[in-house]
């Protein structure tokens, strides 16, 4: 299935690019790169040869899918990733 700005947060998120456009740390503010690894809580970018720890919570990424560039509150990717994907289906398939 194609990444698209409406299914973003329900995709895998490893090997697009991204910054942290905004950020409760300034320092945090403005690192880009690769996400190499995600946990819950946090995802790590490749930057520069480094790899960089950013929590989802109190950040906003700019995510590049190539033609278009995605906006995303980081609270809405708190969850495992397996879990965050599957959520996906559910809402997809609810059965009423």
């Amino acid at each position: 299935m194609e990444i698209r700005p409406d299914n973003l947060i329900y995709h895998e998120l490893l090997g697009l690019k991204v910054e942290v456009e905004e950020s409760t740390n300034p320092l945090m503010k403005g690192i880009r790169g690769v996400v190499v690894d995600e946990t819950a809580k946090m995802l790590i970018i490749d930057s520069e040869g480094k790899e960089k720890k950013i929590p989802k919570h109190g950040n906003t990424f700019l995510f590049d899918l190539g033609d278009v560039c995605v906006r995303v509150n980081g609270d809405l990717l708190i969850s495992r990733p397996e879990l965050r994907i599957k959520n996906k289906f559910k809402k997809k398939f609810r059965i009423r």
